[in-house]
């Protein structure tokens, strides 16, 4: 697969960039070979500047739901622009995008949006901090919730695929101030309120771990929690940034009966553009400025074009729900067993989670139920796995601990393509 025009964006990207990109999780240094560089996209399919075509499996990290380029999304941007692409003024559609969600997260009784998941995991800390009156925050091994300093304790993602174990540049004051435990072990959670009494402001978790790999909770996980956090005084913030309208229509608090005191939203609610959501319960969230002495604030927050591509994604998903999460369900179940079945065949040791629409192939024999499990994966067989799949034309996400991800726009023939893609992957 020819990659000449690619190779040479990548050399002119790196006199620029460092590593040549935006965003760490795009460099292939985990996996080897060469990034493509994009040119468009259209449904279930990337299309690269050399003229490739790639069955996608990352769907920009999760937001493309419904595909690329879906025209309903399209038509709602090209309807916005027109009126100009900012304002720094409130608009309309800022509460109507609001309406729809709290229709699908009675959670959230008030919220605030933002331009990014980092910015409203940072927020809704803040916010916990406030209104507790206390400093520490429980997070777990292998969630990543934005790159704000006191999150990158043992965060997975990015940190987890270059082998980081926090991050240089975040002081030991503030990096102290985070409690980082392994998921899917309540007793460690129950010791941390021991040995911190009255000093734990917050959890913090994914619902499902996304990002060191998908790592569904245990039966009773994340009630347990929520039944500790309601016994000591501390605040629930759920981070479905990632499972947010991916793992049913109202996210992982749907699908685990979960009602938390704080949550955050994004990729999805932006329709492909960038925005994060930070809300909850209306005590909370009315202690926000200019009613209450918590600051948050940001110049482009709601801003008009992805208050239109989230409006028109949301809305579709309402009015279309049973349709879209059936299809998702049917094709990610049988991308990720049919995978699966071809590994056994070659004799390969791989352990695949999935939830709904999101999975991850871990090439190690498993069971995975937590980051330390996930970090025994042979990393340099998904490399070559990942290698062998994007020369067969289809693109999973470069890192072991990255999930993957379906869209209502791949069809029967995708799936059936990608599982004959990893029959060759694995033969070759």
């Amino acid at each position: 697969m020819n990659r000449t025009l690619s190779q040479a964006l990548q050399q002119r990207a790196e006199r620029f960039f460092p590593g040549g990109v935006n965003s760490p999780v795009r460099a292939f240094g985990a996996v080897g070979g060469d990034p493509p560089f994009i040119e468009r996209a259209e449904g279930a399919y990337l299309y690269d500047v050399d003229g490739n075509r790639y069955i996608d499996c990352f769907g920009s990290w999760g937001p493309m739901i419904l595909g690329h380029a879906f025209p309903p999304v399209v038509e709602a941007i090209e309807r916005a622009a027109r009126n100009s692409p900012s304002f720094g003024a409130s608009t309309a559609a800022e509460a109507d995008l609001a309406e729809r969600i709290t229709a699908c997260y009675p959670a959230i009784q008030k919220m605030r949006f933002v331009s990014s998941g980092t910015e409203a995991t940072m927020s809704a800390i803040r916010l916990a901090r406030a209104v507790s009156g206390r400093k520490l925050i429980v997070k777990f091994e292998g969630c990543y919730h934005g790159h704000a300093d006191g999150l990158l304790v043992k965060a997975g993602s990015g940190v987890a695929t270059f082998g980081i174990p926090g991050s240089a540049g975040v002081p030991d004051e503030i990096a102290h101030l985070t409690i980082a435990l392994p998921y899917n072990d309540l007793a460690a959670v129950e010791a941390a309120f021991a040995a911190h009494p009255d000093a734990i402001a917050a959890i913090i978790i994914e619902p499902i771990v996304g990002n060191a790999g998908c790592i569904p909770p245990a039966d009773g996980y994340l009630s347990g929690l929520r039944d500790l956090t309601a016994q000591h005084g501390a605040l629930l913030i759920v981070d479905e940034v990632m499972t947010g309208f991916r793992v049913a229509l109202g996210g992982a608090c749907e699908a685990f009966k979960l009602d938390p005191d704080l949550m955050t939203l994004g990729k999805i609610v932006g329709g492909g553009l960038p925005v994060g959501v930070f809300g909850g319960k209306r005590k909370f969230m009315d202690q926000l400025a200019p009613l209450g002495p918590v600051y948050q604030a940001g110049t482009l927050s709601g801003n008009p074009l992805a208050m239109a591509a989230g409006l028109a994604t949301i809305s579709y998903l309402q009015e279309h729900a049973r349709e879209v999460y059936a299809r998702l369900e049917a094709a990610t179940k049988a991308v990720a067993g049919g995978v699966a079945a071809e590994a056994a065949r070659a004799d390969l040791q791989v352990t695949t989670n999935r939830v709904g629409s999101m999975w991850t192939w871990f090439f190690t024999p498993g069971p995975v139920l937590n980051y330390e499990q996930a970090a025994r994966s042979d990393t340099a067989a998904f490399g070559r796995f990942h290698r062998a799949m994007l020369h067969e034309g289809v693109w999973l996400p470069p890192s072991q601990f990255e999930v993957a991800f379906m869209s209502y726009a791949h069809t029967d023939a995708d799936v059936e393509a990608t599982v004959a893609a990893a029959r060759s992957a694995f033969a070759a």
